[in-house]
């Protein structure tokens, strides 16, 4: 009876740890003052909730991005071939007309 009473102690004593860390963890609001386990432990569901649904926007604008980039990353590589194409263009005309310069003269 007695091992049991203070078992009984020990886990209320724990619970009480556990909810003042909780108080910690958990905006309160306004009314910061005295609260109910049931009302800490509302509001703290609604805050992992909200915690919760915000990761979720934080994944999908991750996403969002990561789409973004690889687009972007194309175009990039697009426009250096086309540069390539350009330059190589370019460079055999200029040497057409260095032969043809060289064979004037």
């Amino acid at each position: 009876k007695l091992i049991r009473a203070v078992c009984s102690r020990c886990r209320r004593a724990q619970l009480r740890l556990c909810l003042e860390r909780l108080k910690g963890l958990v905006p309160l609001g306004a009314a910061a003052g005295r609260h109910t386990t049931l009302s800490l432990l509302t509001r703290a569901r609604l805050h992992i909730q909200k915690l919760e649904d915000q990761e979720r926007r934080a994944l999908h604008q991750i996403e969002q991005l990561q789409r973004e980039q690889r687009h972007l990353q194309r175009q990039l590589e697009k426009l250096g071939m086309e540069r390539v194409r350009i330059d190589s263009i370019g460079s055999s005309l200029s040497s057409e007309r260095s032969d043809s310069d060289r064979g004037e003269s």
